[in-house]
């Protein structure tokens, strides 16, 4: 079969096709955001009044003077003062050194236990770590004291000689002050 219509009239033709096309799109579109807006519409207005009726009431419980504003004073002052505490402890506190805990442990040998590394400073700007462990034997702990004396990292190794007491597992106390 021929198709006797003219081109000019073909291109109108799908003109006329995309034009009617875009607008049931456009109507399909209103269409739906219309019905989604008339969906949410009582679900908005059912939390608006219970908003607002829930802000009376807070309004109307709420005594100034009451037992729950000086709780929340005291606690907020309490707050504070905590927070001031922190913010003072952040400038004079003393900070770890990494150098410190490296060297302590590259030093000991393995039969000994570290339990805990803890680092102080004093009023007078001194600044000192104590160690504490336990170590197998007198020469164990005899080796690491050396070791940590012969240390470029520590001015001072201070190890009391109760330590040396017990002739195995020995629990110690080690007062270091670094360089």
């Amino acid at each position: 079969m021929i198709n006797l219509i003219p081109n000019q009239e073909k291109k109108e033709k799908v003109k006329d096709f995309y034009f009617r096309l875009a607008v049931v799109a456009l109507f399909m579109l209103s269409a739906v955001v219309a019905v989604a807006i008339v969906a949410m519409l009582p679900a908005y207005l059912l939390s608006s009044v219970k908003k607002s009726s829930t802000e009376v009431r807070l309004a109307g419980s709420v005594d100034p003077n009451g037992p729950e504003d000086t709780e929340l004073q005291k606690l907020s002052q309490d707050l504070r003062s905590k927070l001031i505490l922190v913010e003072h402890a952040e400038t004079d506190k003393y900070l770890v050194s990494a150098k410190v805990i490296r060297e302590i442990l590259l030093r000991k040998s393995p039969g000994m236990k570290i339990t805990e590394i803890s680092f102080e400073k004093s009023p007078d700007e001194s600044k000192k770590a104590s160690v504490r462990g336990t170590a197998g034997s007198r020469e164990e702990l005899l080796r690491f004291r050396q070791a940590l004396e012969e240390s470029l990292v520590f001015e001072k190794v201070d190890l009391p000689i109760s330590s040396f007491v017990r002739g195995t597992d020995i629990q110690f106390t080690l007062t270091l002050i670094p360089s």
